[in-house]
Parts: C-alpha cells; structure tokens; sequence
C-alpha cells in the first residue's frame, strides 16, 4: 500500500511539472492573457478535468510557475556566483547568466512583469515580489561586499544600483521582445553590462 501511495504522488509530480513546462511554452507563444487552461489540456492531450485534478484552479498553475521560476533561476545565479573571483565578478557572471535563462525560456519577464498575474490574485502579486525583492537584496549585498573590498564608492546607494541592475535586464528583453531578430538579447547585453559595470566601479584618480 506504501509503495502505491508513493507511486501515485511521484506520478502527481511529475504531471505538475509537465502541466508547469507547457503552461511556460505557452506564455512565450501566445502571451500570459491568452493562455487557458484548455490551451494547457489541449497541448498535453488531456481534458481539464485531468489538468485540475492536479491544481485545484487557474492561479494555482500560475503560483508553480513562478515557484518554478524562483527556484530554477535563484540556483542559476548562485551557480554562476560561486566561481568568481570578487563580488563585482559574480554580478557580472549572474547577469549573464541570467540572460542566458530568459534566452531558453523567452515566456520568464512576460509572467514575471505581467499586469494580469499582479491584479488577479494577491497571492501570485507577493510571490513575484519576493522573486523581485530578493533578487535585489543579493545584488545589493553583493555591492555592499563590494565596498569593503574598495571595489565601489563607500557612498553607493547599493539598493539603487541594484534596483537599476534589474530594470536593465527588464529593459533588454523588453527591446528584444519589441524588436523581435533585428535585436540580439545576448549581444546588446555584452554592450550593455560594461556601462553599468563603469557607473558603479570605483575609480581611482590618477595622482
């Protein structure tokens, strides 16, 4: 009876994830508004009623996803903090990476910044304000190791740097998006990040 009851939980995860990955893909193709619960059935040849024997609602698919997203892209940066050299290296190295992220998967900023999913539910709201929020925390802690490292002015507001640090990924992909192939994400990022790097770098006057 225990090795059924952990088959079928197993099996339950493993249609949460799948219904979590399709619901990801349709956001990129047809925009977080548009996508129904039908669209999720319909690409998973199943029936609704198989798709919310899973979730009990609509917004409960959406609150995984953004856990989905929190997880996948929290453990992204802190694997490509771990291998630099001094906190200014592992900004640099998390916002590549970062962009690398939302180049395999295009649909993250169109849930992450979607009005729909702010309004409807204050649940999904605060979730991808602790996505947000948290992700600022480790930038401006990140500069504040800075500081003691003589890397960045003592004066640097860190939370603003870092408030700026996400509105300009925000502002990459929102360019990309509007540009569609004229514009290249990972190359305007390459352009970009050195710009942002000079503003927060400490410089040292010539004597």
């Amino acid at each position: 009876m225990n090795q059924e009851t952990i088959k079928r939980r197993l099996s339950t995860e493993e249609r949460q994830g799948e219904i979590i990955r399709v619901a990801v893909e349709l956001a990129a193709d047809k925009g977080v508004d548009s996508v129904t619960t039908q669209d999720m059935a319909d690409a998973m040849q199943l029936t609704q009623g198989a798709i919310f024997r899973h979730f009990a609602t609509k917004d409960d698919i959406w609150v995984a996803v953004m856990q989905w997203i929190r997880d996948r892209l929290m453990k992204v940066l802190d694997k490509a903090a771990a291998d630099a050299t001094d906190p200014l290296d592992a900004i640099e190295r998390m916002f590549f990476a970062h962009i690398t992220f939302i180049s395999k998967h295009p649909a993250i900023p169109r849930l992450l910044f979607s009005e729909l999913l702010h309004k409807k539910s204050s649940k999904l709201r605060h979730l991808i304000q602790e996505i947000i929020s948290g992700y600022e925390a480790k930038i401006a802690g990140l500069l504040e190791a800075a500081k003691s490292q003589s890397l960045v002015p003592d004066d640097l507001d860190s939370k603003s740097a870092a408030v700026l640090y996400i509105g300009m990924i925000q502002g990459l992909v929102m360019q990309a998006s509007i540009f569609g192939g004229k514009r290249s994400l990972q190359q305007d990022a390459v352009k970009t990040f050195p710009i942002y790097l000079h503003g927060v770098r400490k410089r040292h006057d010539a004597i």
